[in-house]
């Protein structure tokens, strides 16, 4: 071989030394990243740990933490244990959480645009077909829009759709729009304006407040969000009278924020799986809901002694003619709350139309197998 040649192959080999070396580089990289330890977190929900809600809370940090193989573990304390659960979204914001579980009527004294993603009849859609809009038609950049609006440094995940809350916790069944006048009342959101248009004197609590304040006289009557809620945090205890359907929170869901840089400073990766959760969560807890809160429901009942009543009509009628003046009064004040409803009733209006055509009203069904001629007996 001339020396030419052995010039050649020795350069030969210490290129691919070199590129040997590069590749093993590259391929040791992760376990550099993973030696140096899991991404944790601190959360904080707006629940107590003995709600339902609170629960859903852990059930979107464990698929996290479960999908992520433990590179990134989610810690979430319930409400209070750090902030109260009305300062959430200020605790994410300035990073002294990582993230939180809550609502975004809760946010209602921050910005009023935030509540209508939840709170009101939501022009006729359901909490699913809202989310519906977040999702493709424009909500989730509106949001964005929002929160920046306000200056809060957090990255948000609305999700779980909720069904169709109660009218509220009474100390006698109400029959007609008179008898909501002077009660003291909770609730939250543009919710607040609604009731205080009924005539009631509104005072907004967290959830876990509420059942104390009617224990000790603060409030005559109250609304929270489902039977499982509501039994394990205690309303049983103070009323026996539960009023069912209304449209004051009947499209709500719950919402899931990230500090906004520590968000920003997660592998491409982990965000994925923190979207993809989010969705896994959505489903999972609207199939947990029809679970337990119908299970609840029946022990409400046989258990609790509670008496359930359907909201008159009359009332449902005037909830939406006090939220349709709300709207105009908070749209006349607030830019982008007129952008946000806008934006959902141009949705709303075909997703509704569609879903009135299309989907069969399952009343026929539940009476032919549930009524007094029941065929599910005779099956």
């Amino acid at each position: 071989m001339t020396k030419s040649n052995k010039s050649r192959t020795s350069s030969r080999r210490g290129f691919l030394k070199v590129a040997a070396a590069g590749a093993a580089a590259t391929v040791a990289a992760p376990n550099v990243v993973s030696a140096q330890g899991p991404i944790s977190m601190r959360w904080q929900s707006t629940w107590p740990s003995k709600d339902i809600f609170h629960e859903y809370a852990l059930d979107y940090a464990k698929k996290v933490n479960d999908m992520t193989g433990g590179e990134l573990k989610i810690e979430v304390l319930p409400a209070g244990a750090v902030v109260p659960a009305f300062g959430l979204l200020d605790a994410v914001s300035k990073g002294v959480l990582d993230g939180g579980h809550g609502v975004l009527v809760y946010h209602y004294g921050k910005q009023t645009a935030l509540a209508l993603w939840g709170s009101g009849p939501g022009f006729a859609m359901d909490a699913n077909m809202l989310l519906a809009w977040h999702r493709y038609g424009g909500g989730k950049e509106l949001l964005e829009k929002l929160y920046a609006s306000i200056g809060a440094n957090v990255v948000s995940f609305p999700y779980g759709p909720m069904p169709t809350q109660p009218f509220g916790w009474f100390k006698k069944p109400i029959t007609k729009p008179e008898d909501i006048k002077g009660l003291k009342f909770r609730t939250v959101g543009i919710s607040i304006d609604v009731y205080a248009g009924m005539g009631a004197a509104v005072n907004a609590l967290p959830g876990g407040e509420i059942v104390a304040a009617m224990d000790r006289g603060l409030l005559d009557a109250a609304e929270f969000n489902n039977a499982t809620s509501d039994r394990v945090l205690g309303f049983p205890d103070v009323s026996k009278v539960c009023m069912l359907q209304s449209y004051h929170q009947n499209a709500e869901q719950l919402e899931i924020t990230f500090n906004k840089d520590k968000y920003n400073a997660l592998p491409e990766k982990m965000k994925a799986i923190i979207a993809n959760a989010v969705d896994a969560a959505s489903a999972d807890m609207s199939w947990k809901a029809i679970d337990r809160y119908s299970k609840d429901y029946v022990e409400l009942q046989t258990k609790d002694n509670v008496k359930f009543y359907k909201t008159p009509d009359a009332i449902l009628k005037l909830q939406l003619e006090i939220y349709d003046d709300v709207v105009k009064k908070k749209a006349a004040e607030n830019p982008l709350f007129k952008e946000i409803v806008q934006s959902q009733i141009a949705f709303a209006r075909r997703a509704t139309q569609w879903e009135q055509d299309t989907v069969v009203n399952r009343r026929m069904a539940y009476d032919h197998y549930f009524g007094p001629n029941a065929a599910a007996k005779k099956l």
